[in-house]
């Protein structure tokens, strides 16, 4: 089976979601990848619900910036968020604390 794209993977993002793991959250989350696979992706998160959509929120609680080949090594489990933040790999503005906590809203 052939690997899911970005694009696909960030349209898939909402059937991955847990609500009750994002009890009480009520927060926009920018994703802004550059090269491979490059785009930006609003992920929403609100009232036990996940959407997302393509482009650029407006005012976004938390904004990853990320190479685009690391966004989806980091959402499919296969690197370290924390490590490629360490690294200076992911930049992130916004909720530091929110943002540690975004992989645990999702099924992997």
């Amino acid at each position: 089976m052939a690997e899911m794209t970005l694009p696909e993977l960030m349209a898939a993002m909402p059937t991955a979601f847990v609500p009750e793991k994002a009890k009480g959250v009520d927060a926009v989350f920018q994703f802004s990848a550059t090269g491979e696979g490059a785009g930006d992706w609003a992920v929403a998160i609100r009232n036990g619900t996940c959407t997302v959509t393509p482009g650029v929120a407006d005012k976004p609680t938390v904004t990853f910036r990320i190479d685009g080949k690391d966004l989806l090594g980091m959402l499919t489990g296969k690197l370290n968020g924390m490590s490629l933040f360490m690294q200076g790999r992911l930049k992130i503005q916004g909720d530091l604390g929110l943002a540690s906590r975004f992989a645990g809203f999702f099924v992997r």
